[in-house]
């Protein structure tokens, strides 16, 4: 007899470029049970999927075995739902073209579904979080880079071959800060990132050379996000301006969104939004100022409800609802 939907499970696994953590998720967003294994020490993705295999199969018999799942969920870079490949992942040791979906289907037996990551934190918002009921919004990851998901009249907007998105990658300032991965200059990512945090606090301290300053404390290799929010905290002046500036780029970036969608709310998501309004405030300030009237005052700007540790598991895992 077939299992309902109401005690069926779904396994969620974020595969990263350092670890891949998994969980066996309810349709509620509970999750029962979770583990994790290295990415990295996998040169062969065989070798890899054979120790997912043995690390998951052990926790899919704590909710009472494989009958009662209903599917796998994967998120991972450059992950493609369309073809259930990871293509060209840079920060992964497996080259070339992945056909994930296809190699963890036949090892488990159960069936599977793979996105990016961003795109996973989207679908993970609107099953379990801050979108729940929402069928336009955008997800912006604010981490070591920038990623996105868009979904429109309740739908992810994947693009013809399932990479659209990539909204870390357009251009915000002509001819701006060089992008050291992809070659780009003035792109989103390299400002609004926790990497590009620490780049404009290194440039605020260069070009205020006399301004006193917390985060003169700091080697150059210790001055990180942290470092910077954590000298904020403390009134330091140059690092609350690294979070106006920060929030200027994103907020102008925001609008531009807001105008290409009209979504009802843009989730912000990632170790940045730890800031809270230091980062919120100049980001609304700065979309109201740059969106056209008929935008003002309409679009949410709100946080993140996923807990950070668990939005990779929970949002891989909301693929499964949609798996036929």
């Amino acid at each position: 007899m077939a299992t309902a939907i109401s005690d069926s499970f779904a396994i969620g696994i974020d595969i990263g470029g350092t670890n891949t953590v998994f969980g066996i998720v309810d349709i509620r967003g509970n999750i029962e049970a979770r583990g994790a294994i290295s990415t990295k020490k996998h040169e062969r993705v065989e070798d890899f999927i054979e120790e997912l295999y043995k690390a998951v199969m052990p926790v899919i018999e704590t909710v009472g075995g494989k009958d009662k799942i209903k599917g796998i969920g994967i998120g991972a870079p450059n992950g493609n739902y369309y073809s259930g490949n990871i293509e060209y992942a840079p920060n992964l040791s497996w080259k070339g073209i992945i056909p994930l979906c296809d190699m963890i289907t036949k090892k488990f037996d159960i069936p599977s579904a793979l996105t990016n990551d961003a795109n996973a934190a989207a679908i993970g918002e609107m099953q379990y979080g801050a979108a729940k009921g929402m069928k336009d919004f955008i997800m912006i990851t604010l981490g070591t880079g920038v990623g996105s998901g868009i979904v429109a009249n309740g739908q992810l907007i994947l693009g013809h071959d399932g990479f659209a998105g990539e909204l870390g990658h357009t251009i915000i300032i002509p001819n701006g800060r060089l992008h050291q991965g992809t070659g780009a200059h003035g792109s989103l990512e390299v400002y609004c990132s926790a990497t590009g945090v620490r780049l404009t606090a290194l440039e605020k301290l260069e070009q205020n050379a006399t301004t006193p300053s917390l985060m003169r404390n700091y080697t150059k290799d210790e001055l990180d996000s942290k470092a910077v929010y954590d000298c904020a905290m403390e009134g330091d002046q140059l690092a609350l301006e690294v979070y106006a500036f920060t929030g200027e780029v994103l907020g102008r970036a925001l609008a531009n969104f807001v105008m290409f969608s009209s979504p009802e709310a843009i989730v912000l998501f990632g170790g940045l939004t730890k800031a809270g309004d230091l980062i919120l405030n100049p980001t609304r300030e700065h979309l109201e100022a740059n969106v056209l009237p008929i935008f003002r005052n309409k679009v949410k700007l709100i946080f993140s409800e996923l807990k950070e540790s668990d939005a990779a598991i929970l949002g891989a895992s909301a693929l499964v609802w949609d798996i036929k």
